[in-house]
């Protein structure tokens, strides 16, 4: 019965990883649970761990925990994982079929990087323009969106930390607007670094950890809160720095 535990974590642990938030967790794994016959679970999740205990019918306890280093948003993975577990709480599959399941979803590509590219230079153009940039602005957003995704996947390999990417990209992606600006491309920095800032706020997490200690997780939503506070700060550090050192 360990391994239908040890795959029941493995799902409660991409549901947490990819952004689902603690409850979602929680009441899965405690279904899963259920529609493997265990007489009773308790699942404790916070942020950065699962700590899962099964009764059995003879009486018998099993506890295993698993400790969550890395979080990224995929909600296309969350929601795989979420119709795999209606699938076998509404026909419990065999221990293997449930492996290969769970493999098949850990295994999955994700988006494309050329596909994550174009989208930082779309998105950065279009926010820059919303909030009143010209034309230039919007070109030069978008070429400062790729210098962004660039540092953001060079930091990334590392294994630096989250707070610390963060405020290294950001500078980055500042210098690269001042720069654009000299050369012509974009004529108002403000307008410019606001298109790509509005990439790199963690508003994700930061409404997860709204939902979390709604639905009374306090502990995990404050963690989620605090971190997501802390992200925002490194980004407006980030560009502050290199704006002060620039003379903006």
């Amino acid at each position: 019965m360990s391994g239908y535990l040890s795959s029941v974590m493995d799902i409660g642990e991409m549901l947490l990883k990819y952004g689902a938030e603690v409850s979602r967790v929680e009441d899965t794994m405690g279904r899963l649970c259920k529609a493997y016959g265990f007489v009773r679970s308790d699942v404790f999740t916070i942020t950065s761990s699962i700590i899962a205990t099964v009764t059995l019918s003879d009486e018998r306890s099993i506890t295993q925990t698993r400790r969550i280093k890395e979080r990224v948003t995929d909600l296309g993975r969350v929601a795989r994982v979420n119709a795999l577990s209606r699938k076998i709480c509404a026909a419990p599959c065999s221990l293997k079929e449930l492996q290969a399941e769970v493999r098949t979803i850990q295994e999955s590509p994700g988006v494309p990087n050329w596909l994550n590219l174009v989208m930082y230079a779309m998105i950065s153009a279009a926010l820059s323009i919303f909030f009143g940039g010209v034309w230039m602005d919007g070109c030069a957003a978008a070429l400062s969106g790729l210098v962004l995704f660039v540092t953001l996947q060079f930091s990334a390999t590392l294994k630096l930390n989250s707070i610390i990417q963060t405020m290294i990209c950001s500078a980055i992606t500042a210098l690269a607007v001042l720069l654009l600006v000299e050369l012509g491309i974009g004529w108002q920095p403000d307008k410019i670094m606001i298109g790509n800032i509005m990439l790199v706020i963690p508003g994700i997490q930061f409404t997860t950890a709204l939902r979390d200690m709604i639905n009374g997780d306090t502990i995990s939503g404050l963690l989620n809160m605090s971190e997501a506070v802390l992200k925002a700060i490194s980004v407006a550090m980030g560009f502050a720095v290199v704006l002060i050192v620039g003379g903006g």
